[in-house]
């Protein structure tokens, strides 16, 4: 059974895909001087594109793990992520408070989707 690899680095790949199943590896910000509505916007973006790239979308998400690096910052994640999802389609969600890699990364985001 083979699985498709997506931007394959030597640490990681972007996307997996086998089986039907999108695997997204974690998704930050590169422009980490926003804050966390800014980081957020630019996290589910990334979401987005790589997802349409799998042939699937953010309908699709069969599930989400989010963490943030603070959860005073719940509230702002929140508000970019109730624009963005598909009202009807929101997906089962897990969200942390972790120590992230880099420090100036407000929120990491993971996603497991079908493709379309």
């Amino acid at each position: 059974m083979e699985i498709k690899r997506l931007y394959v680095g030597k640490r990681l790949s972007e996307v997996a895909i086998h089986l039907g199943t999108v695997y997204l590896a974690g998704q930050i910000a590169s422009d980490t001087t926003q804050d966390i509505v800014g980081q957020t916007r630019e996290v589910l973006g990334h979401v987005d594109r790589l997802l349409t790239e799998a042939g699937s979308s953010k309908a699709q998400i069969l599930s989400c793990q989010i963490y943030i690096s603070d959860m005073a910052n719940f509230a702002g994640m929140n508000e970019v992520w109730d624009a963005w999802v598909v009202p009807g389609y929101t997906p089962p969600r897990a969200t942390v408070e972790a120590k992230l890699a880099n420090p100036a990364c407000l929120v990491e985001v993971v996603v497991v989707a079908a493709q379309a």
